[in-house]
């Protein structure tokens, strides 16, 4: 006699691999440079059909936004916090170094989401989610420094503090001027540190 209830916990089971090897291709696809993989080459790297992406989601969308959220899962353990006490030098060469560890990793995603960002809400909603807990680590980090600023004075300061340690300046640093990860990180810390003298 079949146990129906051990297949259909199989088929669950493997829909749920199927799932996550679709969403994991899409990803490792994307860590590798390519920033638009088509249908058939998630598929191909995922080890399943192409009708199959489309078992598991509605669209390109879908599987776009399920990726970003599983991205941002994986770089979490990236995002240290460093808090407002030590020197102000100490404060920065911790956030900095941290920082830009985080964006290395992101960069080949980050490209690719820069790509869907436009066309995709939910894309851009996490991608906000992700600006907004960066801004609250340096608000937070240099809150000494930047709580002795007049309001006017602090608001600039702290987005200056934002594009300085954002993805965009290191893409810059790193694919415009083409410089190695130590020199692109000693840039990014000497702007912060000037910021805040």
């Amino acid at each position: 006699m079949v146990d129906e209830t051990a297949v259909t916990d199989g088929r669950v089971e493997r829909g749920s691999r199927n799932r996550r090897a679709v969403v994991d291709a899409l990803i490792a696809l994307t860590d590798e440079g390519v920033l638009q993989p088509s249908v058939a080459q998630v598929a191909d790297r995922a080890g399943v059909s192409e009708r199959s992406v489309f078992r598991h989601f509605e669209d390109m969308a879908s599987l776009h936004e399920v990726a970003a959220q599983i991205q941002m899962e994986r770089i979490a353990p990236l995002f240290r916090s460093v808090g407002p006490d030590g020197t102000l030098a100490d404060r920065v060469a911790a956030l900095v170094a941290g920082r830009c560890e985080l964006l290395e990793a992101n960069a080949p995603v980050r490209r690719a989401a820069r790509l869907r960002e436009p066309f995709y809400p939910e894309v851009r909603r996490i991608l906000d989610r992700g600006r907004r807990a960066l801004r609250h680590q340096l608000e937070e980090t240099f809150a000494p420094e930047l709580d002795r600023l007049s309001d006017p004075v602090r608001v600039e300061v702290l987005a200056a503090l934002d594009v300085a340690t954002s993805w965009d300046t290191w893409e810059v640093l790193r694919h415009v001027q083409r410089l190695a990860e130590d020199e692109a990180t000693a840039v990014v810390r000497r702007t912060v540190s000037c910021l805040l003298a």
